[in-house]
C-alpha cells in the first residue's frame, strides 16, 4: 500500500490532494452545471466505508484517499485492493478537516474517476428492467433510485437519465444511494425523449408511470404482459412526465393506492420507482 503521511502544510505543496480541497466550494460549482467537465474535472468525491469499499470494487478508477489516521486498520484488506501506486494520504482528524473544509467526522474519503461513461447502446445491450428518469434533480431522489435499483431489479437493471437529470455521482446521491451508484449502470440520453422510441424499437416495453385517472394498474399490467424487457419512465417531483416524454411510450400505468388522504395523488418518486421494480423484476 502507498500510504501517504499528511502535514498540515501540504495542502499547498501536494497538488494530489487538490481535488479534496474546500470540497463544499467545489461542489457547489459542480452542482451548478452538472454537466460541465471544468466543474467536476473529471472526477468525484466518494465518502464513507461503504461508499468507498463499493468504489474500489467498481468499474471506476480510484485515484487517490484521504484517510483519517484511525480508519487505515479497519479498511486495510480493502486498501490492498487498490493498484500499488495508488496514493493512499493518512491525516490526523483536524488536518483532514482542514484540508475539506469542514469536520470530516466519517474519515473516509476517495476520489474516483468518471471516465467516458455508458451510453444508450451499452444499456440496450444487457437483460434487465431500465429505470428512466426525466428531469429528476433532486439529488436525494436520485440516489433511492439508484438504491431501489440495486435492491429490487435484478442483475440486469439499469438506469437512463434524460439530459436536466442531476449528478448520480454527486457526493450526496452516491452518499444516499449506499453507493449503488457505482454498481448499477447508467447513462444519460443523449436524444430525448427520442430514446424512448429507441427503446421501444428494441424491443422494449415502455410504461409513463402516471398518477392520472384511465391509467392501467402495474400489478395488472405485469402480471399479463409478456414482455421480456420494461422501462419504467418517471418523471420528477411535483410536475411528473412531460406530455411529450408521455406520448413518447407506449402506455401509461400508474400504482394503485388505498388512499386515507384525498390529498395524496402520487408517491415519493423512488419509492414508485421501487413498487415498479418490485412489479416487474419479481425473483
Amino acid at each position: 500500500m502507498n500510504l501517504v503521511r499528511v502535514q498540515a502544510s501540504a495542502l499547498a505543496s501536494d497538488p494530489r490532494l487538490a481535488p479534496y480541497a474546500n470540497m463544499r466550494d467545489a461542489e457547489l460549482a459542480q452542482r451548478a452545471d452538472p454537466l460541465d467537465p471544468v466543474a467536476h474535472g473529471g472526477v468525484f468525491i466518494a465518502e464513507g466505508d461503504l461508499v468507498v469499499r463499493r468504489l474500489i470494487a467498481s468499474r471506476f478508477a480510484c485515484q487517490s484517499m484521504l484517510l483519517a489516521e484511525n480508519r487505515v486498520e479497519a479498511l486495510q484488506t480493502d486498501l490492498a485492493r487498490l493498484p500499488a501506486q495508488t496514493p493512499i494520504f493518512v491525516a490526523e482528524p483536524s488536518v483532514l478537516s482542514a484540508i475539506v473544509g469542514f469536520n470530516m467526522h466519517r474519515g473516509v474519503l476517495a476520489i474516483g474517476v468518471r471516465g467516458s461513461g455508458l451510453t444508450t447502446a451499452d444499456l440496450l445491450a444487457r437483460t434487465g428492467p431500465i429505470v428512466v428518469l426525466e428531469d429528476l434533480v433532486n439529488h436525494d431522489n436520485l440516489g433511492g433510485v439508484f438504491r431501489n435499483a440495486a435492491a429490487l431489479g435484478g442483475p440486469g437493471v439499469s438506469v437512463l437519465l434524460s439530459p436536466r437529470c442531476a449528478d448520480p455521482l454527486y457526493r450526496k446521491s452516491l452518499r444516499v444511494s449506499m453507493g449503488a451508484v457505482l454498481s448499477v449502470p447508467f447513462a444519460r440520453s443523449a436524444s430525448w425523449p427520442g430514446d424512448l422510441s429507441n427503446l421501444a424499437h428494441s424491443g422494449i416495453q415502455t410504461w409513463a408511470l402516471v398518477p392520472a385517472m384511465g391509467a392501467e394498474p402495474i400489478n395488472q399490467i405485469a402480471q399479463n404482459t409478456k414482455a421480456e424487457r420494461v422501462a419504467l419512465v418517471l418523471g420528477s417531483e411535483g410536475p411528473g412526465l412531460t406530455p411529450e416524454a408521455i406520448a413518447a411510450c407506449q402506455c401509461r400505468v400508474t400504482i394503485p393506492m388505498a388512499k386515507a388522504d384525498t390529498m395524496i395523488d402520487s408517491l415519493n418518486v423512488a419509492m414508485a420507482a421501487g413498487i415498479a421494480l418490485h412489479e416487474v423484476a419479481r425473483p
